[in-house]
């Protein structure tokens, strides 16, 4: 049975300080898919305070590597390769690499008929955390959407519903985040909050792999790039 972690406004600042140093490995992975390979002998080496800039056309696999690395992608018949976790496979510390781990996909994936808030605590309990209205209210304020908590997510803009999925960043406690297309639909003002937030969870230690069609600039951090067009 999955145990529920209550987490308080205070514990979220305190433990958001810094991330214990950590290391993600992939070695030679590939995915083929409809006997068509999407990418192959991918090789990362990601160590905390770096981040993974994946880049390319639409259809070329970027969405397929971040879910592989994830360990969201069957590993039969079509990957190979090894995804280690401090130097672990990931297989074998499932738990713990799932616990340091924030995946948010390009979709909100939110529930239309249900508030912000209860669309928040939900998510949350899928990765076994509980937040209350002050954590809440702490992430929603961070992106912008301070009144917005009891608000039905129908009623919101595109750019609103995706700030909304995005503020599970400040609650996340994760040491790798996993961001795919995380700025589409936002403003200029979205995009600087969603950097601002990247580059401090860099900085305490943190790591991240991403996909976006958009340039991505954090102040003194260089990415690694990988363009699977190449």
């Amino acid at each position: 049975m999955r145990t529920t972690q209550t987490c308080s406004i205070t514990q979220l600042k305190t433990q958001a300080i810094s991330h214990a140093p950590s290391s993600l490995t992939v070695s030679n992975l590939s995915c083929i898919r409809n006997d068509r390979q999407l990418f192959g002998a991918v090789d990362v080496s990601l160590e905390s305070g770096q981040y993974l800039h994946i880049t390319g056309p639409n259809g070329v696999g970027k969405t397929s590597l971040l879910r592989t690395i994830c360990g969201l992608m069957s590993a039969e018949p079509a990957e190979s390769g090894d995804i280690k976790w401090n130097g672990v496979p990931i297989q074998q510390v499932r738990d713990e690499f799932h616990q340091n781990l924030c995946y948010l996909g390009h979709q909100n994936a939110l529930q239309e008929a249900a508030t912000v808030q209860d669309n928040l605590r939900f998510l949350g309990s899928l990765k076994g955390l509980a937040f209350d209205d002050a954590d809440i209210q702490l992430a929603l304020t961070q992106f912008g959407l301070s009144g917005s908590a009891k608000r039905l997510v129908r009623h919101l803009s595109q750019g609103q519903k995706r700030r909304v999925v995005l503020s599970q960043l400040v609650l996340s406690q994760a040491a790798l985040w996993v961001l795919d297309e995380a700025f589409v639909s936002l403003d200029e003002a979205g995009q600087g909050i969603l950097t601002a937030l990247i580059t401090t969870h860099l900085r305490r230690g943190g790591m991240a792999v991403l996909t976006s069609h958009q340039a991505i600039v954090l102040d003194d951090v260089v990415p690694q790039i990988l363009d699977l067009s190449a």
